[in-house]
């Protein structure tokens, strides 16, 4: 018997034991908490008991590297869910494989009534949650999904001729005028904890080992935020060397915080966070009505462009060597800790795509390697942002001077001494190439652009 066989049968064993009882699933995805889960509160409430299962879905699993510590999070946080379940006297299901196998394999043991879960928008999640509907559908089952992670999704806000907002300031404008209290409302499930099926024995947790990832230990930022870092969020947000950032990235991408108690939060202390809030929506709706941007430039002109293919450079960029301390600085961050200050983001990608006129997609997919924050929507839709292709982009001759924004937003230098102590040192390599130059070269390279964008 494989592994995957044996530790699916034993985490369905006691299910077996009850083969007249009929079930609903809940399936955790990117939403890995219990309180104010909508996918949840529904199954709950249904009537039937509820099995709580998690998927390591190898499909993607095996594109990452081992030493993945996105991967060490949601573990961790499965464990988490685990030990809660079981103090309530049920379990978490933990499974490990492709969804579509692992719920062929259920259907063929367990009478499941329906699988509740809440709505993903990216273009493979989509195409995933088809094929197990379809499957749900051909078992007398259904998938039931909810929102959960926005507060608008979809087709929820559109222009006046019924289409998507495609510029950020009108869709948030309608955002706000639509934000009531019945779309913020909690979806408070604790009345139903008893509809959780109980587990008298408990079932184990895969490894991280037996998936083959091997990250280090590592501390995660809290699932929290301030009063007082949100209150001076406006004035301190693009200093790199102060922490006055929430550092939830991670925590809304797997959902183990409700975003609908972050945006009351944001209400009633910042609008300039409230506003971070609704970008994150505004990229959510643009990837889900135009799911090309995911490989494509949203102005398809810039596909076009004479992009560079400079192996050597992109490698000096990626380990932080390009003799400009602030780009330096950031990718160190990033490579050392999976997380970069946002106006620093928009630096090192200025640099990649402006200076060295290398591609967009390849800093997005390389961010997508080692960012813990990594969100499909939000990094390509920034990245498309910072060289002008995007939706709602800076003007391609916006090209940002990575020295000027150290004596902007690090004065003192004190992001960069932390990043790269040998600045100033005969060890600190000579800029890669001249500024002058290059965001002359980037300018005439836009120019036949002028006519299509």
């Amino acid at each position: 018997m494989s592994f995957s066989n044996a530790h699916f049968l034993s985490q369905i064993e006691s299910l077996n034991d009850e083969k007249l009882q009929v079930f609903n699933f809940f399936w955790f995805r990117r939403d890995l908490r219990l309180d104010d889960n909508h996918g949840l509160f529904k199954a709950l409430s249904s009537g039937k008991p509820v099995v709580p299962v998690f998927i390591f879905d190898s499909e993607i699993l095996k594109h990452l590297r081992e030493a993945d510590r996105r991967v060490l999070f949601i573990w961790q946080q499965i464990q988490n869910l685990k030990s809660q379940l079981q103090e309530m006297g049920s379990d978490l299901l933990v499974f490990y494989g492709s969804p579509l196998q692992i719920f062929k394999q259920l259907f063929s043991q367990v009478q499941i009534q329906n699988i509740f879960c809440n709505h993903d928008y990216e273009p493979q999640a989509i195409a995933r949650d088809l094929k197990i509907s379809k499957l749900a559908t051909d078992n007398n089952s259904d998938l039931k999904t909810f929102k959960d992670q926005v507060v608008f999704e979809r087709s929820q806000i559109l222009t006046e001729s019924g289409r998507p907002y495609t510029v950020f300031t009108p869709y948030k404008k309608k955002w706000l005028s639509l934000c009531s209290n019945d779309q913020l409302g909690s979806f408070d499930g604790a009345s139903f904890q008893k509809n959780f099926f109980p587990r008298k024995k408990k079932s184990p947790l895969i490894s991280l080992s037996e998936m083959n990832f091997t990250p280090e230990a590592f501390d995660f930022s809290p699932a929290q935020v301030s009063k007082t870092l949100l209150s001076n969020y406006a004035d301190h947000r693009n200093f790199p060397a102060q922490p006055a950032t929430s550092q939830l990235g991670i925590h809304l991408r797997f959902g183990t915080v409700s975003v609908r108690q972050l945006v009351k939060q944001a209400q009633k202390v910042s609008d300039v966070w409230l506003s971070e809030l609704i970008w994150r929506e505004f990229f959510m709706q643009i990837l889900f009505h135009y799911p090309q941007v995911v490989d494509q430039s949203f102005r398809s002109a810039y596909d076009r462009l004479p992009w560079r293919d400079q192996p050597a450079e992109f490698k000096k960029w990626t380990l932080g060597k390009t003799g400009y301390p602030l780009v330096d600085a950031g990718m160190r961050q990033l490579r050392e800790t999976g997380w970069m200050h946002n106006r620093v983001r928009m630096v090192v990608g200025s640099f990649l795509t402006k200076h060295l006129f290398i591609h967009w997609l390849k800093g997005e997919r390389f961010f997508a390697d080692w960012l813990l924050d990594y969100d499909l929507s939000a990094n390509n839709g920034n990245w498309q942002w910072v060289v002008g292709s995007g939706c709602d982009a800076a003007p391609y001759f916006r090209i940002f001077n990575p020295m000027t924004q150290i004596e902007k937003f690090d004065p003192q230098y004190a992001y960069i001494r932390r990043w790269v102590p040998e600045y100033q040192t005969p060890q600190y390599p000579e800029p890669m190439v001249d500024h002058v130059f290059a965001r002359q070269r980037a300018l005439e390279n836009f120019k036949f652009l002028k006519g299509d964008v």
